[in-house]
């Protein structure tokens, strides 16, 4: 391949921007989604380009040791099979493997969205051929599905890296035969920003893990979720006439400062989500809230009633992990919505209500039968009416 300097390649719209020509190689030569291209990213960001320790074998062992005390609590709570085929396992771990780890977990996530944000990346029909300008467009409007895909792949994964302390930082399944993720180094840091009791901490997380890959782990839960983000991620439509207005008013003869205008463009992720955002996606939205709202709701009452005996600070640590859940920052917020998942804390609210709201007309019996069958998923309107959905699943299924 010829270098930055060796002048324009034939029939190369970015020939007089050696930084667009490369940029534009490298994804082609990445292939969809371009994975290996994604985790480089995905560690870059996550680290900050420094160089991590590995886990002291002491810590590994500690937090294996909790691992085991919620695996038996939540078990004895949830009345759901945590552990499948033997002992529920956990990989300890560091931002870069915690990164690696969840780009290979993600991938068929981050196929669909891939096959959806190149599939409709077709050039406008009124572009000049003679036009360097609208070649170029023409250029990066064939490219930007897969370019978008690898750099919001690999940033995603790594800005989730920075601040996550499990694998279930976001409620999407794992591969069932994985074991637990637990990103220690943020565990740790969070509890001394807080001033929290880091034992105590550890074994909250370990235990809102175990939780997660419970519920996560029911077969038609996975399955349903499962088809609802793939679904959304599928939706993604490209609009080639949205980017070009959006980048066609950038001037490129204005040299570096051109160029920096267009590369602050490119990098603003609600722009560009907002140019491939389907209505098709709006409608899948609800189901997939009211089920996420389910999940999250359930998981903290389980948190709630096994913490508050097991956990001596539990208090102060639900509500410094409160805080921490809501006040998440735009880098969290954008993740959330190109998968979309809705993580405010109206939609936390939401869930908590349902699973109270069941619990007190039916006692933590019904709010066992939650996962108990297919058909017990609330609908979106029962998740805000829990009345109606305990009548539901009491309605006889026939004659």
């Amino acid at each position: 391949m010829p270098s930055m300097t060796d002048g324009p390649l034939p029939d190369d719209p970015f020939g007089a921007m050696p930084f667009f020509g490369e940029l534009m190689r490298m994804m082609q030569g990445a292939g969809p989604g371009g994975a290996d291209a994604a985790r480089q990213l995905a560690r870059s960001i996550a680290n900050d380009g420094q160089t991590e320790a590995n886990i002291n074998p002491t810590d590994r062992i500690a937090v294996e040791q909790l691992v085991r005390v919620a695996e038996l609590h939540v078990a004895q709570v949830t009345d759901l099979p945590v552990a499948r085929g033997g002992a529920l396992q956990v990989d300890v771990g560091n931002r870069s493997q915690w990164a690696d780890r969840t780009v290979g977990d993600y991938k068929n996530l981050f196929a669909a969205l891939s096959e959806s944000m190149a599939a409709g990346a077709s050039a406008p029909d009124d572009i000049s051929s003679g036009d360097p300008m609208a070649s170029m467009l023409e250029g990066l409007s064939k490219m930007i599905g897969p370019m978008m895909l690898s750099m919001t792949t690999g940033s995603m994964v790594g800005n989730i890296a920075q601040r996550a302390l499990g694998g279930y930082e976001l409620p999407v399944p794992r591969p069932a035969d994985q074991p637990l993720l637990i990103l220690l180094r943020n565990v740790d840091a969070f509890g001394n920003d807080w001033s929290l009791n880091r034992d105590d901490l550890r074994l909250w997380v370990c235990l809102h893990e175990v939780a997660h890959h419970a519920v996560l782990g029911v077969p038609h839960v996975r399955r349903q979720l499962d088809n609802l983000l793939i679904r959304h991620a599928r939706a993604f439509e490209t609009n080639p006439e949205a980017i070009q207005q959006q980048l066609g008013s950038v001037d490129l003869s204005g040299g570096p400062d051109g160029l920096a205008e267009l590369q602050s463009m490119m990098s603003d992720p609600e722009a560009l989500l907002g140019a491939v955002r389907s209505p098709a996606q709006e409608a899948i939205q609800p189901e997939l809230t009211a089920l996420i709202a389910a999940i999250t709701g359930y998981v903290d009452h389980v948190m709630d009633t096994i913490g508050a005996t097991l956990i001596g600070s539990y208090d102060m640590l639900a509500e410094a992990l409160r805080r921490r859940r809501v006040e998440a920052n735009t880098n969290d917020r954008f993740v959330e919505r190109i998968l979309g998942l809705e993580l405010d804390a109206a939609q936390y609210d939401r869930g908590a209500t349902f699973a109270t709201g069941v619990v007190e007309r039916a006692g933590k019996e019904g709010l066992s039968r939650l996962w108990s069958d297919p058909s017990h998923i609330p609908t979106t309107a029962e998740v805000d009416a829990p009345g109606l959905w305990l009548a539901r699943i009491d309605l006889p299924s026939g004659p």
